[in-house]
């Protein structure tokens, strides 16, 4: 396995590759998983087996997708995963390779080294999962402004292996290489386990004797903007704290654990306050104060008493704090010349005051009005996370997912620092505009200490070689303003020496960020807009061979041993990370409970689904669905086998009764593997399994489909399909069954709850390290769902809902132990006593 890094003028171009030779007497199946950093675009992937190349073909997504659903049609299923964990995206690809022969995989990707605290940093995932005999991680750096300060550090490195890292540079080139020997690689002398699992981190800088530094190649212009000592401008801060009850606990502790750290590091210049929303909003001071020693102290004894209260006030609590941040600046509280920020934390969604999210982003993008960033913090999976990116980038800020683990308050902290240090406002590098076209963002709020800002850009005339830029932004004392200048002659001259340049790389450092910059534009757009930037973003993905959210790779596999086809997609933040199996064509999917018993539950913005099973003793009756409001229930009673079965530990159980009642309508339908029983204020009507009957009442629909289903549709709420399961009469073991699936959930209320009633309500989970589980053909991976962290194996449940004799394969990631973690409380909360 090598891992090969060329950067240039921080723009890095890696390449992986794994070689593997199957030495077995049989075919065996090969996996090639590697982690990459969010922030890479993937331009390239192949399969070399037995001198044979299969390459990946980058293509728009539906166009991609529809190529997958042929070969779904055809019984394949998908072969490549995508799944994304803090700061890396997971791509795994399987083949199966026949006895004697080699595989070789190779991923190409690429990304733009950003500069936090003073340097650029490059992250490689090394997980092998195994010995590896050649093993090599090369990186080799050219910059012009010429290098100082480069490191290289592995989580996973051990004294032995601290040897193993080389690293020289000097004046424009650096240069690392780490190769740990099959000996080194063991956890210890005899062992067949890696001790390589970890971080391996390049940090570097570049010397600086101008504020920025200008190249020009083949057209195409980049600009790095980074001044160094410069005065520190006064900042003003609000802090606005979620404190609603789904806070307490860990959450909330870390929280305050992490807010007297950040009272630490205030400086005596900067004026802050705090904001707490719960059901109410309170406030710790009326304005904000200057961050005196006592005013401190103080703040950290309020801190210190934060608790959790209520429901999530969102836009009351953030509302408070641009007007207390407006009113500081229009009462002239704060110095005239300082950054203003404000920094909000939330872990749920608006449910108190106004909780519509397109009203809240209106509200907040006319009270900020552009004059500061906001900046949102998303504790944990239960945020809404595209609304709080949607409203961060509207008003010149970001959003950060804070993951809720043992370091969430050093994650929280980590936030704070990077925007800690204002040096300047405003800052805004201006080109002529009758030189140069698509030109990315080169208006900036904010430029904070230890980062820099880039530019690039496209010459309109081709053959143009120079450049003038007029840079202007304020600072603490006074206004920096300058005129820089470039030409290619000097460039050209910088790179000379280089040997290992890729020559396109400042034209692909431009595609890079304009699609960046595109992806962001294109999150706060509507309408036509929207449209025109996925047109462009797509254009450009296409033409450059980037792996974006809006293109996929397509993998072709050879057509032995039964390999599939698969896609490779872009995962993004908003989406929870999800796994990105390629889409096979799904029949729309419904919440239902099903043979012994199995329980699927659709998470139709995945395009995925979770299950899980309830062993319970026959005899018990289980809550399904209960809606207050509309006054349906739905209950079940399970049913075991004729006899049991004395070896195993785990009884089957199946559903042999359901009880459906509808308040408002005073009904009470009742059905067993024998017969269909309606009550309601009209008297009784009963059926059997044998008839063919469609019953119109009023307010309900009832159809009856012999010895197949039946359909109750009811006006004023969900409609539900019972399926008949028969089996032969005079089998030793088995008897006949049922199986419930709901339809119109929507038409139930928010306040619907039961093992089924509470999944009618959004839920989403994260997917994280897929790696083979117990059975070879089902995986195991790491679901983080509700704050809880689970072990969950991907499966498939069958759905009977249109045809009790042939079942739809679902695909679902299965939640163990009774749906624990997964499900709210735990099972036997769900016991009735009764089906009525």
């Amino acid at each position: 396995m090598k891992i090969d890094s060329k950067v240039t003028s921080r723009f890095a171009h890696n390449v992986i590759t794994s070689r593997a030779v199957n030495r077995g007497n049989a075919h065996k199946e090969v996996f090639f998983d590697v982690d990459l950093p969010k922030s890479a675009f993937i331009t390239n992937f192949s399969m070399t087996i037995d001198g044979v190349t299969y390459p990946g073909i980058i293509k728009e997504k539906e166009v991609a997708k529809k190529q997958y659903e042929k070969a779904v049609s055809k019984g394949h299923t998908a072969g490549l995963v995508k799944a994304s964990g803090r700061k890396t995206e997971k791509f795994t690809v399987s083949v199966n390779v026949a006895a004697a022969s080699k595989v070789t995989f190779e991923l190409t990707y690429e990304e733009l080294l950003k500069r936090q605290f003073g340097k650029y940093e490059m992250f490689i995932k090394v997980k092998p999962k195994q010995l590896v005999r050649d093993f090599e991680i090369e990186v080799n750096i050219f910059e012009p402004q010429g290098i100082t300060d480069l490191e290289a550090e592995g989580t996973f490195i051990t004294n032995e292996l601290q040897n193993t890292i080389k690293k020289t540079f000097s004046d424009k080139k650096g240069h690392i290489s780490f190769r740990p020997t099959l000996n080194q690689q063991r956890t210890c002398a005899n062992c067949s386990q890696s001790v390589l699992d970890g971080d391996f981190t390049v940090r570097y800088d570049v010397k600086r004797t101008t504020p920025d530094n200008l190249q020009i190649v083949n057209g195409y212009f980049v600009h790095f903007f980074a001044p160094t000592n410069l005065p520190k401008l006064p900042k003003n801060v609000v802090f606005v704290i979620d404190i609603s009850g789904s806070m307490h606990g860990k959450a909330i502790e870390q929280t305050r654990e992490a807010l007297l750290k950040i009272l630490d590091d205030i400086k005596e210049d900067d004026f802050f306050n705090f904001i707490l929303f719960g059901s109410n909003v309170e406030t710790w001071k009326d304005t904000l104060i200057k961050a005196t020693p006592e005013n401190l102290d103080e703040a950290r004894k309020f801190v210190r008493g934060i608790d959790t209260a209520g429901l999530t006030n969102l836009h009351g609590g953030l509302m408070r704090g641009i007007e207390m941040l407006n009113a500081a600046h229009e009462g002239h509280l704060v110095p005239k010349r300082s950054a203003s920020i404000i920094i909000m934390l939330t872990d749920g969604q608006p449910n108190v005051g106004i909780s519509n999210t397109e009203e809240i982003e209106a509200h907040v993008k006319k009270a900020i009005e552009g004059r500061y960033p906001l900046y949102n913090l998303g504790f944990g999976y239960g945020v809404s996370y595209s609304f709080l990116e949607k409203m961060a980038l509207e008003n010149k800020g970001l959003a950060r997912r804070i993951y809720p683990d043992s370091d969430a308050a050093l994650q929280l902290q980590g936030f704070y620092d990077e925007v800690s240090n204002p040096m300047l406002t405003d800052v805004e590098l201006s080109y002529p505009e009758n030189e140069i076209s698509d030109l990315t963002k080169n208006s900036f709020k904010h430029f904070y200490d230890g980062s820099e800002i880039v530019v690039a850009g496209r010459f309109i005339d081709n053959n143009q070689n120079s450049l003038t830029v007029d840079v202007r932004g304020e600072g603490a004392n006074d206004v920096l303003s300058y005129t820089t200048q470039q030409d290619d002659e000097q460039t050209a001259k910088a790179f000379q020496e280089q040997e290992y340049i890729f020559g396109d790389y400042i034209e692909r450092l431009w595609a890079y960020l304009t699609i960046e910059q595109l992806l962001e534009k294109r999150i706060a757009a509507t309408g036509e807009e929207k449209d025109n930037l996925t047109a462009e973003v797509l254009d450009l993905s296409l033409k450059y061979k980037f792996v974006t959210p809006l293109t996929s790779m397509v993998v072709t596999k050879p057509e032995d041993y039964d390999n599939q086809d698969g896609i490779a997609d872009k995962p993004i933040e908003a989406e929870a990370s999800q796994v990105h199996h390629l889409h096979m064509s799904q029949p729309t999917w419904y919440t239902s409970v099903d043979g012994d018993p199995h329980f699927i539950i659709p998470v139709p913005q995945k395009d995925d689904a979770v299950c899980f099973n309830i062993n319970e003793n026959p005899g018990a009756v289980l809550n399904l669905i209960n809606d207050p409001v509309t006054g349906i229930t739905v209950n079940g009673e399970l049913i075991g086998d004729k006899r049991p079965n004395i070896d195993a530990k785990i009884q089957n159980t199946y559903f042999g009764k359901f009880g459906i009642a509808n308040k408002q309508l005073d009904l009470k339908l009742t059905v067993t593997t024998e017969k269909i029983t309606v009550q309601n204020s009209k008297g009784k009507t009963g059926f059997t399994w044998l008839d063919s009957v469609t019953l119109q009442q009023e307010g309900l629909t009832l159809i009856i489909n012999r010895k197949k289903n039946l359909v109750l549709k009811m006006d004023s709420g969900g409609s539900f399909v019972i399926v008949l399961h028969q089996v032969w009469k005079k089998h030793p073991l088995h008897q006949d069954f049922l199986g419930l699936y709901t339809l119109e959930s929507d038409k139930l209320s928010e306040q619907t709850h039961g093992l089924l009633g509470q999944f009618f309500h959004p839920i989403n989970f994260t997917i994280l390290e897929i790696h083979p589980g117990s059975d070879p053909k089902k995986p195991d991976a790491t679901m983080i769902v509700k704050n809880n962290e689970l072990t969950v194996t991907r499966g498939w449940q069958k759905d009977f809902r249109r045809d009790p004799e042939h079942s739809v394969d679902i695909p679902c990631w299965f939640v163990h132990n009774n749906g624990a973690g997964l499900i709210d409380g735990v099972h036997t909360d769900y016991i009735v006593s009764s089906l009525f």
